[in-house]
């Protein structure tokens, strides 16, 4: 196995480029850290392109074989490579998968979540839930960002997540869209659970666009009994997604 003992190495700079989301966006690949990632990305059937670790020989000899390419590094280059502190020594450049979404009948819609924890609690919650499928509105985080990817402890890998016009999205879904909103809009426990649905989450600070409000069959709203302002939208989204499943 080739050892790469320095962090200009081209294969390690070329790994660190994929922090960007412009070059993740060009080569279609991402770079992701830690064990439990890059083994939820191996029984996934994601493809592993590069894998860097710190100890083969501790490594389990299935993942070893099943990159196409696997180099040992030292802990120099682990840490050029780190998004953490303390590097635990495992990292992947992966092909971003491909998917057919024209079938899925349980969507959960973002329109512009900025914040990497909220997006990966998401993409956990709607893997927990069962659903098929997440549309993102151009300007949500990225998906595969490492901190989202962390938050969505691997559940990124289970689902399909994708980016698409959500108004385009919207007006061709068969079935009922729910959108997130205080003004006309039915408490949360109105609703059935039902087998075909979407649900619109909308942007942290300033909610659902309103063009995308006026396209939704119903608008929901999760009751405050204490003083809170509001909730956390990865909570809200959470509560509201298993009412829909029922």
């Amino acid at each position: 196995m080739e050892q790469i003992t320095s962090a200009q190495n081209n294969k390690i700079k070329n790994a660190n480029k994929l922090k960007k989301k412009r070059d993740r966006d060009k080569t279609g690949q991402a770079l992701i850290e830690g064990i439990h990632l890059i083994e939820e990305a191996q029984q996934s059937g994601i493809t592993i392109q590069q894998l860097f670790v710190i100890e083969p020989d501790r490594t389990d000899e299935a993942l070893l074989n099943y990159a196409h390419e696997t180099y040992e590094i030292n802990m120099k280059v682990a840490e050029a490579l780190s998004g953490t502190v303390t590097p635990q020594g495992f990292f992947a450049v992966i092909d971003k998968p491909q998917y057919d979404v024209s079938k899925a009948q349980q969507v959960l819609l973002i329109d512009r979540i900025q914040d990497p924890g909220n997006l990966g609690t998401l993409i956990r919650t709607a893997d927990a839930a069962g659903l098929d499928l997440i549309v993102m509105e151009k300007g949500t985080a990225d998906p595969y960002q490492d901190k989202v990817m962390r938050a969505s402890q691997g559940s990124i890998f289970h689902i399909p997540v994708v980016t698409e016009d959500l108004a385009n999205y919207m007006n061709n879904f068969d079935g009922p869209v729910y959108g997130t909103a205080l003004e006309n809009a039915v408490s949360f426990k109105e609703i059935e659970s039902q087998s075909t649905f979407a649900l619109l989450l909308g942007n942290e600070g300033e909610g659902v666009n309103q063009e995308l409000l006026q396209q939704t069959t119903k608008n929901l709203i999760i009751p405050i009994y204490g003083k809170a302002e509001s909730l956390n939208v990865a909570i809200a989204g959470s509560i509201l997604l298993y009412q829909l499943k029922g």
